[in-house]
């Protein structure tokens, strides 16, 4: 069985939560998980998010049902590349949207096995024995610095301007997502997060936490978005879960909030 929860917090500096998350059960019992994370400031960057969100909540909810793998991947894709239409119309029709944009992180699930998709530096883990996995790469300036050798691992997680992105979501007619398979087996967890967590819980305190399984998910996603806040909550925090927890990979039904 498959157990999601999803939560956020608008953090201890900002005064608007410019994330969007949501995960649930489509129509046709895929498991869909999606956290945006807005930028542009004040207004566009919560417009942003929330409009890519609902455009791929839109796009994925009618699914047919028993999609081969292909298929599976190829509609989460389209529905990523939809939602950059959306939003990229937007800001182009409306001056004080200029600009906005957001990172998207999504995974689309057919019983315990699915794809990835995002753009930009909301990222992927895979828990499991109490470790983090990264599964996403960051679309970031210090990513491509560090991949070039210009930098330091140490120096990438405290370098300036390393929230600087190479790609997002809405900010170019045309955008390239990361697609990537992911498959969970009995006991492990995909976790979704924005920068507001991985930037202040290490990735070590990630899985530690996450993969407490003493604990509800409900209690794991608090405890990780009080880490984040003891670090300073500089950032809008949110997270989504999902764990298989043994037996067949049926996931739990839960009301569409379209």
């Amino acid at each position: 069985m498959i157990r999601t929860v999803h939560a956020s917090d608008i953090g201890r500096v900002r005064t608007v939560n410019e994330d969007s998350v949501w995960i649930g059960v489509t129509q046709n019992g895929y498991t869909l998980g999606i956290i945006a994370d807005g930028m542009g400031g004040h207004l566009a960057g919560d417009t942003a998010s929330s409009l890519a969100l609902e455009t791929m909540k839109n796009a994925l909810y009618g699914l047919q049902p028993d999609l081969p793998e292909e298929e599976l991947q190829h509609a989460l894709s389209a529905a990523i590349y939809e939602a950059n239409h959306a939003v990229h119309n937007e800001a182009s029709s409306d001056e004080k949207y200029h600009n906005m944009g957001t990172t998207v992180v999504a995974v689309l699930l057919k019983g315990e096995a699915g794809f990835i998709g995002h753009i930009g530096d909301s990222r992927a883990y895979l828990i499991k024995d109490g470790a983090a996995v990264q599964l996403t790469e960051d679309h970031t300036l210090v990513n491509e610095l560090f991949k070039n050798g210009q930098i330091s691992l140490e120096e990438l997680d405290n370098h300036p301007r390393r929230n600087v992105l190479t790609r997002a979501l809405g900010t170019d007619a045309e955008v390239t997502a990361d697609l990537a398979p992911v498959r969970l087996e009995p006991g492990e967890l995909l976790l979704l997060c924005s920068d507001g967590l991985s930037n202040f819980v290490s990735q070590e305190h990630l899985g530690k936490v996450a993969g407490i399984q003493e604990i509800s998910l409900e209690e794991r996603a608090d405890r990780l978005l009080q880490l984040a806040l003891l670090a300073g909550g500089g950032d809008n925090i949110s997270v989504a879960m999902l764990e298989h927890q043994g037996e067949a990979a049926v996931p739990e039904t839960k009301e569409w909030d379209r």
